[in-house]
C-alpha cells in the first residue's frame, strides 16, 4: 500500500515512466536508447540501452524504497549531478506494473533477470544479453484500476509520451533514440542529429529556419540555445523549452524572463518560442523540491532571471525583424484570395545617416512630446530596456515621399520594393520613445488637478494600485488612499491632454492584474508610457496633409526601433519588388 501511494506522485501515466527510466539509461552512460511502447504505453513500455548495466546482486536493491546508486554521503544532496538521486522510480513502478529487468553490467561475461510484480520480486536469475539494460513494463495501474480510469485517450498518452522523448533528445543532443509505437516508428533521431535538426524534426522546418544562437556567461552561469523570431510566436507557453544541466525544468521566474526580453515585440497573450539551455554548478541550485524533479530552487533566482532575460534581449536586438508581406501564386498563376502569414527576411545594413528633423509637429501632438533634433551621439545612453536600433530598410532616393490610402496607412518606395506603413502604430512608436528620452531626463510634465477625483476601485485593486505609488508617482500620477477602496487622484501627465482620469488609472490596474506576479517598476513605466503615446498619437482614420506625413516619416529615421509598436504590433509590411513581380507574371 505504501509503495502504492508514494507511485502516484511519481508515477502519472505512461510518459512519466518512460521519463524515469530515460534518465536512468542517460545517468548509465547510454548512447543508443530504443524506446518502445503498446496502446499508448498502457500495455507495453520496454526501453533498451547500451550504458554500463546494473551487477547482478545490485537488481533486488533496485527495487528497493529510497534506495540508490547515484548518492555516495548525505552531502551530494546538495550537489546532484545526474538525472535521477530518489531511489523511488524503480519502486514505484514495480508496484503498479509488471516489470523485467534484465542487465548485464560491463566487463560481466553473463547477465542477470529479475521479475518485480506488483511489489513482488522474484529470484534473480542468469541472462544471456548485451551489455546494458533492458526493461519492460506490462499492464501498468493493473492493480490501482482507479489511477488507470483516469489515464486519457491512446492518441493523447502517446502524445505525452513523445513529449518526454522530445525533451531527453533536445537535452542529450549526442544520443541516438528510436520511439515505436506498437511497431509503428514514431522518431528515430541518429546521434549525428544537431540540436538544430533536432527542433526541425520536433516542430518542423520553419522553426529551426527563424532560430537565432544565445550564448551568455555570468559567473559561474552559462546560458545557450536558441531563440525564435517574433513572427514564430504562440498563443501558449508550452514552445517555451528550459534546461538545467540536462534536466528539463518549469520556472516561472525564468519563463517570465523570456517573456519580459520580447516585450514590445510580440502581441499581448502571444508567447515567444525558445529553446534555451542553462548550466549552473550542481551545488547553486536544489533539484531536491518535486517528486518528479521538474521544478527546481536556485539559491540566486534573481541572477538567473538577468541572465536570461539579457542574453534573450541582446540577441534579439542584433537581430532585424522586419516583417515581410509575401503573397504566394499558384502554378497557373490566378489569382490568389489569401496571403501567407508575415515572414521574416534579413535586410542588409546601410550606413545611417539621419535627416534633418523638420519643425512640423504631426497632428494630435501636444508640445510635450515633440521630437527633440537630436544627433545620434547626443541622445542619452540606453537602459538595459530600451530596444537599440535594428539595421534599416534601404529606403529609395526620396525617402520621404509616401501616400496615404484609407487615412490608416502610408505607402512609401524602398530599394526592396514597397513599405505599408501603420501610421498609428508608427506615431505610437516615435512618441513612447520621446516619452522614454523624457523621462530619464526627468522633463515628464504633470497636469494638477484643482479638485482631486477621486475613483472607486475593489479593495484588492486599489491596494495594488498603493503598493505601485512611487512608480507612479515618476510618471507624474499622483494617488493617495481616500479610504474603502477609493483613490484620490491629484495630477497626471500633461501629455495625456483630454484623457479621462479613471481612463489613465483602469490602465495601471489593467497591468497589475493580469500577471501571474506583480510587474516590476520597469514593466510598470514601460506599460504606463506605451498608454501614454497609445492616446496622444494619430489615428487611423486621420487624413494627412503631405507636409504632415513627410514629418512622420521624417521622425521614423530617427527612432530607435521603427518595426514595432509599444505593443508589439508591427508598424510596417515590405512587399518585396520581387513578390509584385510574380504577381504580375514578369518572373
Amino acid at each position: 500500500m505504501i509503495t502504492k501511494i508514494a507511485a502516484g506522485e511519481v508515477i502519472e501515466r505512461p510518459a512519466s515512466v518512460i521519463k524515469e527510466l530515460l534518465e536512468n539509461s542517460i545517468d548509465a552512460g547510454a548512447r543508443r536508447i530504443d524506446i518502445d511502447i503498446e496502446q499508448g504505453g498502457t500495455e507495453l513500455i520496454r526501453i533498451v540501452d547500451d550504458g554500463h548495466g546494473i551487477d547482478p546482486e545490485d537488481l533486488a536493491l533496485a527495487f528497493s524504497n529510497h534506495a540508490t546508486s547515484k548518492l555516495r554521503a548525505a552531502d551530494d544532496l546538495f550537489r546532484i549531478g545526474t538525472m535521477g538521486f530518489r531511489g523511488e522510480a524503480l519502486a514505484s513502478i514495480g508496484g503498479i506494473a509488471r516489470v523485467l529487468m534484465q542487465s548485464r553490467a560491463e566487463g560481466h561475461e553473463v547477465g542477470a533477470e529479475i521479475r518485480n510484480d506488483g511489489g513482488e520480486l522474484s529470484e534473480v536469475r542468469p541472462w544471456n544479453g548485451a551489455q546494458g539494460t533492458r526493461i519492460e513494463v506490462r499492464h501498468l495501474f493493473y492493480n490501482v484500476p482507479v489511477r488507470k480510469k483516469f489515464l486519457r485517450t491512446i492518441s493523447t498518452e502517446v502524445g505525452h509520451v513523445c513529449e518526454a522523448v522530445q525533451r531527453i533528445a533536445l537535452a542529450f543532443p549526442s544520443l541516438h533514440i528510436v520511439l515505436r509505437h506498437n511497431s509503428k516508428l514514431v522518431y528515430e533521431v541518429p546521434s549525428s542529429a544537431g540540436l538544430t535538426d533536432r527542433i526541425a524534426l520536433f516542430f518542423g522546418g520553419d522553426i529551426r529556419d527563424q532560430l537565432y544562437d544565445v550564448q551568455l556567461s555570468q559567473g559561474p552561469a552559462t546560458l545557450s540555445g536558441y531563440i525564435a523570431d517574433p513572427a514564430c510566436e504562440r498563443g501558449n507557453a508550452k514552445w517555451q523549452y528550459l534546461f538545467l544541466n540536462g534536466r528539463w525544468i518549469r520556472d516561472r521566474s525564468l519563463g517570465h524572463a523570456v517573456q519580459d526580453a520580447y516585450r514590445g515585440l510580440l502581441m499581448v497573450g502571444r508567447y515567444a518560442v525558445s529553446f534555451l539551455f542553462i548550466d549552473l554548478p550542481p551545488d547553486l541550485v536544489d533539484v531536491n523540491v518535486h517528486p518528479t524533479k521538474c521544478e527546481v530552487r536556485f539559491r540566486d533566482s534573481q541572477a538567473l532571471f538577468h541572465l536570461v532575460r539579457s542574453g534573450v534581449r541582446n540577441r534579439l536586438h542584433k537581430a532585424n525583424i522586419v516583417p515581410q508581406l509575401q503573397m504566394p501564386i499558384n502554378e497557373g498563376r490566378e489569382p490568389v484570395a489569401t496571403a501567407e502569414p508575415w515572414k521574416v527576411t534579413e535586410v542588409p545594413m546601410r550606413e545611417y545617416s539621419p535627416p534633418p528633423v523638420p519643425t512640423y509637429d504631426p497632428p494630435l501632438i501636444h508640445s510635450e512630446t515633440r521630437t527633440v533634433n537630436e544627433t545620434p551621439q547626443q541622445q542619452p545612453s540606453r537602459n538595459v530596456n530600451e530596444v537599440p536600433r535594428p539595421p534599416e530598410i534601404r529606403l529609395a532616393s526620396a525617402p520621404h515621399r509616401a501616400i496615404q490610402i484609407h487615412n490608416s496607412y502610408l505607402v512609401v518606395e524602398t530599394a526592396d520594393g514597397m513599405l505599408v506603413i501603420d501610421q498609428h502604430a508608427l506615431h505610437e512608436r516615435i512618441l513612447f520613445e520621446q516619452l522614454q528620452r523624457r523621462f530619464r531626463a526627468g522633463q515628464l510634465e504633470k497636469q494638477r488637478l484643482l479638485i482631486p477625483e477621486p475613483i472607486d476601485l475593489p479593495g484588492p485593486q486599489a491596494a495594488m494600485v498603493l503598493e505601485a505609488r512611487e512608480a507612479l508617482l515618476d510618471l507624474g500620477l499622483e494617488i493617495e488612499d481616500f479610504g474603502g477602496g477609493t483613490i484620490l487622484l491629484s495630477a497626471y501627465p500633461a501629455v495625456l491632454g483630454r484623457a479621462s482620469p479613471a481612463t489613465i488609472l483602469e490602465g495601471v490596474v489593467d497591468q497589475l492584474i493580469h500577471h501571474e506576479r506583480p510587474p516590476t517598476r520597469d514593466q510598470l513605466l514601460n506599460h504606463l508610457l506605451a498608454t501614454m503615446a497609445c492616446k496622444a498619437a494619430v489615428k487611423a482614420n486621420d487624413p494627412l496633409s503631405q507636409e504632415e506625413i513627410s514629418a512622420l516619416m521624417a521622425q521614423r529615421e530617427l527612432a530607435d526601433d521603427s518595426h514595432h509598436c509599444p505593443h508589439g504590433r508591427p508598424t510596417s509590411l515590405l512587399f518585396s519588388r520581387k513578390e509584385l513581380e510574380k504577381q504580375f507574371g514578369r518572373i
